[in-house]
């Protein structure tokens, strides 16, 4: 409530600095002009009182001019009517009055100017490196989540479990950590005002697991009076705003769960730069509001308590995405010369990015880079921002050029099934045993799971299908290890020495390369091996001896980096 107090105060001082000029300008009607003032000042704050606290806006210094002049011209009119002051026509710079409206429009003018400038010094704040390119996946500990539609599609089916469900809707999903394991968290939010009145507090919220597509979503019950949906002083936002009226909410509000199963509704907010409403990227808070008494603690991102994932918003993510992509060399670069700049693609689940864990259990937003250029649907790199720093990391390696984007993937598992209307979503850029891999989950019209594909990034043709995230890696990793193009990706695998009897073998020839197969004695691990790296290997032969270097994999397949023939070598 202070925080409305103070806006509203704040938008009526062009209105009083102009009340006083007419004041001390007209002696003979000073009584009638300070009566008339005081009667619209009250009026007016109350009035506005009641705009500001249903729209909420920060305060900073393009808010406040906007406020103080739509203050001005609405009431001040008021004030000379009402007093019958006479208007007196002079040219403006002769004017006090008018020196002050010609000083409050230069300051829009000059508002405007510095919020394009400030462009530049947004960019600059955000914290951001380059990498050539990421760690390899592995499956066991950086998990395959499903798209959040499907989780939804599941949880939305057992809203009849929640009491008086009729008062209710789903709120937003929100990916986290709990107890070790990647969920979904979704809030059961009133549907409508009037339901609001008549329920008074929501019954909790649901949880299913996010990596598993046979998982069930579980409620529990959790009573809030405080959430996203809740109208008056129980909304998150006004909450939140009324102890930080000067920061700007990024995105609403999601819930997280700590350790012992209580949620929270977690707002990021950041402050401005001076004279515009552009976002320093070095001043992110988390705002961390209790749904049961409306207790509000505030951090820095980075210091928020451990239990939440999302400390950084979606929507705060897709704009430093935005930021670093269009105006690495200025604002002015980015409309017309365009030099290095990068065009965020739109394929993510929350606000054009996609949250992904990596092996530490840290959230990331995940998003893929295009050219500005029309008609080019090839991916320059992409950037993962972390969701509790806001620290972001461009990764653009030579292993990533030339790779299709996200539109392009979804395109590929379209095109897969055009009878059944299934559709790519989720796509993620993951680094298979050094093959940039898109990684994209196969929905039905319904919103339903159906299939995880694996696409290499820089072939449209190797693409593989599979029921789970496990099944389809290893048969993705399968095929690049029979694929004689392919065979070199092997980075992220440590060289293993090995000796043994050739059992079998198989050569396997095109235009551009030859590659050997072959199995050794006792085992049944596949090797692959080309010619350009073992050029005898073309001659090997069952029962040959052999001794080598390979990359040996969990699921059966190995690349040889170096091998010695008995006899031969």
């Amino acid at each position: 409530m202070i925080g409305i107090l103070l806006t509203t105060v704040l938008s009526f001082l062009l209105f009083l600095t102009l009340s006083i000029i007419v004041y001390v300008k007209n002696t003979m009607r000073r009584k009638k002009i300070m009566k008339t003032t005081i009667g619209i000042l009250i009026f007016g704050i109350i009035l506005m009182f009641f705009v500001v606290y249903a729209f909420m806006p920060t305060i900073t210094v393009p808010n406040m001019l906007i406020l103080n002049i739509i203050v001005a011209v609405l009431f001040i009119p008021l004030v000379y009517g009402g007093a019958k002051v006479p208007v007196q026509y002079q040219t403006m710079h002769r004017s006090l009055s008018g020196v002050i409206v010609l000083g409050v429009a230069i300051a829009v003018i000059g508002v405007f100017i510095y919020s394009i400038l400030a462009l530049q010094d947004s960019y600059d704040s955000i914290s951001k490196t380059e990498e050539e390119e990421a760690r390899p996946l592995n499956e066991d500990n950086t998990p395959i989540a499903v798209a959040p539609e499907s989780a939804r599609n599941k949880v939305q089916k057992a809203m009849s479990v929640v009491p008086n469900t009729q008062f209710y809707d789903l709120g937003k999903l929100q990916a986290q950590q709990v107890d070790g394991e990647i969920v979904y968290v979704a809030p059961v939010e009133f549907s409508s005002f009037w339901r609001y009145l008549r329920g008074k507090e929501t019954e909790g919220y649901f949880t299913i697991p996010a990596t598993n597509i046979n998982a069930q979503p579980e409620f529990i019950e959790s009573k809030m009076r405080y959430t996203n949906s809740s109208f008056f002083h129980h909304n998150i936002q006004r909450v939140v705003y009324g102890k930080h009226p000067g920061h700007i909410q990024s995105g609403d509000a999601q819930i997280e769960v700590d350790d012992e199963g209580k949620p929270w509704y977690v707002q990021t907010i950041y402050k401005p730069l001076l004279f515009s409403n552009r976002p320093d990227m070095d001043e992110i808070k988390v705002a961390i509001v209790d749904p049961v008494s409306g207790a509000i603690e505030t951090y820095d991102a980075a210091k928020a308590p451990e239990f939440v994932e999302g400390a950084v918003s979606s929507e705060l993510a897709s704009m430093e995405n935005e930021y670093f992509g269009k105006y690495v060399n200025g604002w002015l670069n980015s409309i017309f010369g365009k030099k290095d700049v990068k065009i965020p693609n739109e394929a993510g689940t929350e606000s054009s990015v996609t949250p992904i864990f990596n092996e530490d259990g840290e959230m990331f937003y995940f998003t893929d880079m295009a050219s500005p250029k029309e008609n080019i649907d090839s991916a320059l790199g992409y950037t993962l921002v972390h969701a509790r720093t806001g620290a972001l990391t461009y990764y653009n390696g030579q292993q990533n050029q030339g790779i299709m984007d996200s539109k392009g993937a979804n395109q590929i598992v379209n095109k897969q099934y055009p009878e059944k209307n299934w559709t790519g979503t989720m796509p993620v850029l993951y680094n298979v045993d050094g093959h940039p891999t898109w990684v994209v989950n196969v929905l039905d019209p319904n919103g339903l799971f159906k299939q995880y594909a694996y696409i290499k990034a820089n072939d449209s043709d190797f693409a593989v299908f599979g029921d789970t995230a496990k099944q389809t890696l290893n048969a993705y990793r399968l095929q690049i290890a029979q694929d004689p193009s392919g065979v070199e990706g092997s980075q992220g695998v440590d060289l293993t020495e090995k000796s043994g009897t050739v059992n079998r073998v198989l050569v396997t020839s095109t235009d551009s390369r030859q590659s050997v197969q072959f199995l050794l004695e006792g085992e049944t691990t596949i090797y692959t091996v080309t010619t350009s790296k073992a050029p005898h290997a073309i001659f090997l032969q069952e029962g040959d001896r052999i001794e080598i270097q390979a990359r040996i994999r969990d699921n059966g397949t190995a690349t040889v980096e170096e091998m010695q023939i008995e006899g031969i070598n």
